[in-house]
């Protein structure tokens, strides 16, 4: 029997909570509600590295970051990585990519057979030069929060360019089951969005987050180097979560031009790279373990599955596993993940080896527990997520509740041999210039 088409749609910096399925009171998501209605949500799905080019490495790989090497955004794939479009080679299937990927070099299929559009170039790293994690680095500016408002943006531009490739495709897609990968900008910063989307929103509205001073070490090197430390005005912290929010509207619109494009036979699988702090804890962006940061939207419409919510623990490894059991592959035993089609509740690991961070940050999610380990030198943070979802309330002074999540994180890796492998590979990298 012939295998279904798939659809996957991936955004960039898309927070679980910033939606209308999710529960949103002010985000306005009609065309994902529609998807989520028609499929399964998986309300604790997580990313592998709140970081986009980590993320999406190991995302299309179906691998941790720690096993393919893909510590920061400046690291290029080999010849040996396999992606997504390898693997269901095997099952006949077309791969096709339109837009935002987020990998680096001259080799801009990866396995796919074709690429529609591409990402813009100023996002594509030719250098392979690792980031500089040093106490003293800071990012030249906090224009990630500062720089919002409306306007035409290159990022609306190539999303807007992304459907309309993906629809041509969607036209005339030949006679072999395909996989269409459409990856938007959108809503990544900068927060400028398109007028008429903005317009959905009133900044009286938001909340605007209180920020306790008495943050962890890591937490507050991590802020200040990517300047989150610099005073804003609430003015410009309604302004920024407002146009964040009409950017998700505006990544929606997108979405329900694909979603009415396909027949309803079609499996998709709609998911995001990793967060936005947007304000939370004092942080704009990602970078950390917070559950902004690393709790993503995940949704999956399939003609086997009945429609609901998940509260299985799963993460974007799980992604690739899942497309080999739609096109009828058998499960690949050297694959870490495990099929959203018979989703199992298991421990979900996250990784940062970026700047920001000088020692490799590595997150446990077990059940109710989160375990943030920062390496010998650092105190750890745990919180109970279910009773405490804002984590204000650290309990790394339990011992024997640390020591019970440290042993269950080293079942995974050894965080350790891990960090020195990364800052090692790293140095090799910017000696090689």
């Amino acid at each position: 029997m012939r295998p279904p088409n798939i659809l996957v749609i991936l955004s960039d910096e898309h927070t679980a909570a910033a939606a209308g399925w999710a529960g949103h009171p002010h985000v306005r998501t009609p065309n994902l509600d529609r998807l989520a209605a028609q499929g399964v949500a998986f309300d604790r799905a997580y990313t592998n590295s709140p970081m986009c080019v980590p993320s999406r490495l190991s995302l299309l790989s179906g691998r941790y970051v720690h096993q393919i090497g893909a510590w920061d955004n400046g690291v290029i794939p080999g010849p040996a990585y396999r992606t997504w479009g390898h693997h269901l080679r095997d099952a006949g299937y077309t791969s096709v990519i339109a837009g935002r990927t987020h990998f680096n070099g001259p080799n801009r299929l990866l396995g796919f057979d074709r690429r529609l559009t591409d990402d813009l170039d100023f996002w594509i790293d030719h250098s392979g030069r690792p980031p500089r994690r040093t106490a003293d680095w800071r990012r030249p500016t906090n224009s990630h929060v500062t720089e919002q408002g409306t306007g035409d943006h290159v990022h609306t531009q190539h999303d807007v360019t992304a459907t309309d490739a993906a629809l041509e495709f969607l036209r005339d897609p030949g006679a072999d089951p395909f996989l269409l990968y459409v990856g938007y900008m959108h809503p990544h910063f900068p927060l400028v969005a398109p007028p008429e989307f903005r317009a959905l929103y009133n900044t009286a509205d938001v909340d605007v987050p209180i920020v306790d001073d008495h943050q962890h070490p890591v937490i507050s090197l991590l802020r200040h180097g990517f300047r989150n430390d610099e005073p804003l005005t609430e003015e410009q912290i309604r302004e920024a979560t407002v146009c964040y929010w009409a950017l998700i509207s505006h990544l929606d619109h997108q979405i329900g031009r694909l979603l009415d494009a396909v027949p309803e036979d079609t499996v998709v699988i709609y998911t995001s790279d990793h967060g936005e702090m947007a304000g939370q804890h004092g942080i704009w962006q990602k970078q950390c373990f917070y559950e902004p940061a690393v709790r993503i939207p995940l949704l999956l419409r399939h003609p086997s599955l009945q429609p609901g919510r998940s509260t299985a623990h799963v993460s974007l490894v799980d992604v690739l596993p899942t497309l080999r059991d739609v096109a009828g592959l058998a499960p690949d035993a050297a694959l870490p993940g495990h099929t959203l089609l018979d989703a199992q509740d298991r421990p979900v690991l996250s990784e940062y080896h970026a700047q920001g961070m000088v020692d490799g940050g590595f997150m446990l999610k077990s059940g109710s527990w989160k375990y943030c380990y920062y390496g010998a030198g650092h105190a750890p943070q745990v919180f109970h997520v279910d009773d405490d979802p804002l984590e204000l309330n650290d309990l790394s002074g339990e011992h024997a509740l640390v020591q019970r999540l440290d042993a269950e994180l080293r079942l995974l890796l050894d965080p350790d041999a891990t960090d020195a492998r990364a800052k090692s590979d790293q140095a090799a990298r910017l000696a090689r210039g």
